[in-house]
């Protein structure tokens, strides 16, 4: 699927019962080798909510809701791409679900206390800011609501 000039990705924090936070290491890319939150791209027809959903499924094979949106990554690559990013607050549907690491993407999944992560080296610029920086609010998902025929949206989600 082309991206054309405009990315839009999202992120999910996703924080068990014990505050223990999923986190990923990439095979690839800008952040090869370096522990980061699961994440990828928004396809075509689903809002940001269903995609950060999906991947962290993908990714870690951990099935979790969306508590809120937590941040907006947002930069310019080369003066040509504009890359976005959605960060989300999620907790685990299943507590003690077991990890499935999504091979072809991912050298490892695991559950790391923020404390650990803060402290590491092979982690995403983006972790340490974020650690320092979670509060426990945000844009909050609002129930579902139909915003008019008009639109024929077939998907619509409120953050508010």
């Amino acid at each position: 699927m082309t991206r054309g000039n405009v990315w839009l990705a999202v992120a999910g924090l996703v924080e068990n019962d014990r505050g223990e936070w999923l986190v990923v290491k990439k095979k690839y890319g800008g952040l090869k080798g370096t522990w980061s939150l699961p994440a990828g791209f928004v396809n075509m027809g689903e809002t940001i909510d269903q995609a950060v959903q999906r991947e962290v499924l993908e990714e870690t094979g951990i099935k979790a809701e969306v508590l809120y949106i937590m941040g907006v990554r947002t930069g310019v690559i080369k003066n040509q791409i504009s890359d976005n990013m959605i960060i989300f607050s999620m907790r685990p549907v299943e507590e003690n679900h077991r990890i499935q690491v999504q091979e072809d993407e991912l050298e490892e999944v695991a559950w790391m206390e923020p404390s650990e992560l803060a402290l590491r080296n092979d982690i995403s610029k983006m972790l340490p800011k974020i650690v320092d920086n979670k509060r426990e609010f945000g844009l909050m998902r609002q129930p579902t609501m139909d915003p008019g025929k008009q639109f024929q949206y077939t998907h619509y989600q409120l953050f508010l």
